[in-house]
């Protein structure tokens, strides 16, 4: 036995068969590799792109995107048992997030974006001596698109009827300052329009600040002289040296030494270009009014302050009128004018109004002393959709539902302090309209009008290249807001001791009002209008529209 043993570790023959049964195996196993290893390599990217391709579909047909993702993979030859999942979401183009927080789903607002995950196979050879005998190998893909829908849309209520006197009493007051402008000037400021970008642009240079994102130049406190300074710029580079260019000089010569700052993010929402760094410009047109966004900027700067001013009309039936008016602070977060998707709003700024108006009267009485309150509550405006008209964008269109800031209004005492008191609403009493010695009239009355109920307005194209306004009034504004007072108004004469009655008094007081309503509602018109604001009503318009394929994002 030892013998045989010695003989067999001895014995060399058949050491290549051994050697040539271990060889195999690596080659086996090197064959698996360059084999099977580049046939999943090469599947995969077939299979990265079949993915890549349904999250464009997808995104695109955010409506159907598991049909349009489905047809689309199985058009590349996988079956439709490949599709794992196809996720709607929201994603953010930030660079300052990291790129998994992107995307997020479900979608925060409007969806759009999607993620599909796709689940296919790849045949294994000479691979299954290695995987226990497993004929395949599972490759997962996963791809995100997103499509970009954007809109720029402002809400505000255009003047019907310019006059200058109003015009620089309420805007210079909204500014902190005095203006001396003539009618000639204001139509040109409303005439010339500037792009929102391109100011912005120019408020960064004036503040120095180069290399920082649109954001940062939209957050931070800014004096409102450079801002009407950065118009003026703006204005210039556009449209060269004409009437508004002049008209802006002048704002901005008043305006110099004035400390007054707002935050430039209350008057535009730069939406999902707020990430962009400053002196880059987006493909969406975001084109303003100049006398829009210096409005818009006058009430923002105003804050809770008082306005006060006296205005001669020239309108029948009115003597004079005294015009005291605060503006409250806007929604917070919120702004005048917005680049966004689905789901991005406007809004005024809620504003109150205390007319002192001196009617002129006949007979026994020969002048009606009418306090007139007004308040107007926000306005909004959110951006319903946006359809995209593809490959025609001529044929996009985008809708608003819009909502205009309900009107309470009051003949009665209201005080000044009243005016600043935005926590809660004046409740005023009988206010003296007529004083005759010793005989005089009280009056008191209240009216409210307004509509919780957004209504839905539509922009073709066309009317979006023309920046055509559009005007909301809400459902149940059936007459005049005077009219409306009118029909609550309960008047009281008073007879002091050594005072005599006078027939038809209380009649006269009444007819005095009810024949200058179409004056007073005149006066509020213009006084509302000049705010930014309007009674029962909103103006809206859309200034850009942006429709851009589905693309891959990270």
């Amino acid at each position: 036995m030892r013998n045989l043993l010695r003989r067999f570790i001895s014995d060399s023959q058949g050491n290549f068969a051994v050697m040539g049964a271990g060889c195999m195996v690596l080659v086996i196993g090197c064959a698996a590799l360059g084999v099977d290893i580049g046939s999943i390599y090469a599947d995969r990217r077939k299979s990265q792109s079949a993915a890549d391709l349904a999250a464009i579909v997808a995104a695109g047909n955010l409506g159907k995107a598991i049909s349009a993702a489905t047809a689309t993979v199985t058009a590349n030859g996988y079956p439709a048992s490949a599709l794992i999942s196809v996720e709607p979401g929201t994603y953010t183009p930030n660079a300052a997030l990291a790129p998994q927080a992107r995307f997020v789903t479900p979608a925060t607002s409007a969806a759009n974006a999607a993620r599909v995950t796709l689940r296919t196979e790849t045949p294994l050879y000479f691979a299954r001596m290695f995987t226990g005998g497993r004929s395949h190998f599972d490759i997962t893909t996963r791809a995100t698109a997103a499509s970009t829908a954007v809109a720029s849309f402002a809400i505000g209520t255009r003047l019907l009827a310019l006059n200058g006197g109003l015009l620089n009493a309420i805007l210079g007051g909204m500014l902190g300052t005095t203006l001396s402008l003539s009618v000639m000037d204001y139509q040109a400021l409303i005439d010339a329009h500037i792009d929102a970008f391109d100011f912005l642009n120019a408020l960064a240079t004036r503040l120095d600040l180069t290399g920082v994102t649109y954001d940062s130049v939209l957050s931070g406190n800014v004096k409102v002289a450079d801002i009407v300074a950065a118009m003026l710029s703006t204005q210039q580079a556009a449209n060269g040296l004409n009437a508004a260019t002049a008209a802006l000089s002048k704002i901005s010569l008043a305006l110099a030494g004035l400390t007054t700052t707002i935050v430039p993010r209350a008057l535009i929402d730069a939406g999902p270009y707020s990430a962009m760094t400053v002196g880059s410009k987006p493909k969406t047109g975001v084109s303003v009014a100049v006398f829009d966004l210096l409005s818009a900027t006058g009430a923002i700067a105003n804050g809770t302050n008082q306005i006060a001013a006296s205005v001669n009309l020239g309108l029948p039936g009115i003597a004079a009128v005294s015009v005291m008016a605060t503006i409250g602070e806007h929604p917070q977060g919120a702004s005048w004018m917005a680049v966004g998707m689905q789901g991005a709003s406007v809004h005024t700024a809620q504003t109150r109004v205390l007319l002192a108006i001196k009617l002129l009267g006949s007979g026994p009485v020969p002048v009606v002393n009418l306090p007139l309150y007004v308040e107007v509550a926000s306005g909004t405006a959110t951006l319903n959709a946006v359809s995209c008209g593809r490959p025609d964008v001529n044929t996009s269109s985008v809708t608003l539902g819009v909502t205009p800031g309900i009107v309470d209004a009051w003949i009665g005492n209201v005080s000044a302090a009243d005016m600043t008191n935005f926590t809660s609403k004046p409740d005023p009493g009988a206010a003296t309209l007529v004083s005759l010695g010793a005989v005089t009239v009280t009056g008191r009355a209240h009216a409210g009008m307004g509509n919780t109920t957004p209504t839905s307005v539509a922009f073709s194209y066309s009317d979006i290249a023309a920046q055509t306004k559009k005007t909301v009034t809400t459902t149940n504004f059936t007459s005049s807001l005077t009219a409306s007072l009118l029909g609550d108004l309960s008047l009281k004469v008073n007879v002091g001791p050594l005072g005599l009655p006078i027939p038809g008094l209380g009649p006269a007081v009444t007819g005095i009002i009810g024949g200058a309503t179409t004056s007073i509602d005149q006066v509020l018109a213009s006084v509302l209008a000049t705010l930014g604001v309007g009674i029962g009503q909103a103006d809206v318009w859309v200034s850009g529209v942006r429709c851009d394929g589905a693309v891959l994002v990270n």
